[in-house]
């Protein structure tokens, strides 16, 4: 498998083209970053949870993405229903196990979800990917105490089990799949100081799921979109807040110059 600028770029041009919708039930932390990172990418969010409309939301989107950031009864509903029509029509299903190893009741959902719609990525940090296979695991809120390289077993494990890649985010984003790990070295140390940037690094995983069926080449080229606009952010910023803004502009004008200049895969 070959993952360089050229197929990035190539991946970015079908989402500007074909404006995939990506439908996510996702937390209200994150909304607004998420909605506005999959537009200036090109693609088409929409941000539906509600039972009566779940179902058929799920069945026209191109990619469904579900992060259990701020979890009720009726979201988890709605997460269920929805990955069940996504799952029978063939649909990419992208799960970002935020806070799992947290509470009981975030890590039973998670895996619950897991178990029940196999997706195509599951996506994490390091402490997250590790809750999802050890029942004593803990990790400290939605951050993460655990490096990325330490997860990287519990993913082969998680990849073995349920046909799903698994893409560990952090220092190195981590890319595991049943044939390969791939490596991703793109990113800033500002990043993490904004919040909903792991949760946005989900829904571009959708997105590339969306219009591309080899699922772990979409998670690296998401991966790698997600660090290289990070670091163009941080060559102006400021600070978290400007980082914030510059990243959502950086998606807008990325060009296969800026990957081939910046990208370490």
């Amino acid at each position: 498998m070959t993952i360089n600028a050229s197929s990035i770029f190539k991946d970015i041009e079908k989402i500007r083209t074909n404006a995939p919708l990506v439908h996510n039930i996702t937390n209200y932390v994150v909304m607004n970053t998420t909605a506005n990172a999959l537009l200036a990418i090109g693609a088409s969010p929409v941000m539906a949870h509600a039972l009566p409309e779940v179902e058929e939301m799920a069945g026209i989107a191109g990619a469904l993405v579900i992060n259990i950031g701020t979890l009720s009864d009726d979201w988890i509903k709605a997460m269920f229903k929805a990955a069940k029509i996504a799952k029978s029509r063939q649909i990419p299903i992208v799960i970002d196990p935020v806070g799992v190893g947290a509470t009981k009741y975030r890590t039973s959902t998670a895996r619950q979800l897991i178990q029940e719609s196999t997706p195509s990525i599951i996506r994490g940090n390091g402490s997250e990917i590790m809750a999802l296979c050890k029942q004593d695991q803990k990790t400290k809120g939605v951050d993460s105490t655990s490096a990325s390289d330490q997860a990287i077993d519990s993913a082969k494990s998680l990849a073995r089990e349920f046909g799903s890649v698994v893409c560990i985010t952090g220092e190195t984003d981590y890319i595991v799949s049943q044939k390969n790990i791939i490596q991703v070295k793109n990113g800033h140390a500002m990043m993490p100081r904004v919040t909903g940037l792991g949760c946005t690094a989900t829904a571009l995983c959708g997105a590339f799921a969306a219009i591309n069926p080899e699922v772990d080449k979409a998670s690296a080229h998401a991966m790698a979109v997600m660090g290289i606009a990070g670091e163009m952010a941080a060559q102006t910023a400021q600070g978290p807040g400007t980082l914030q803004v510059n990243f959502i502009d950086a998606l807008y004008k990325l060009s296969e110059s800026n990957i081939k200049e910046l990208f370490k895969v």
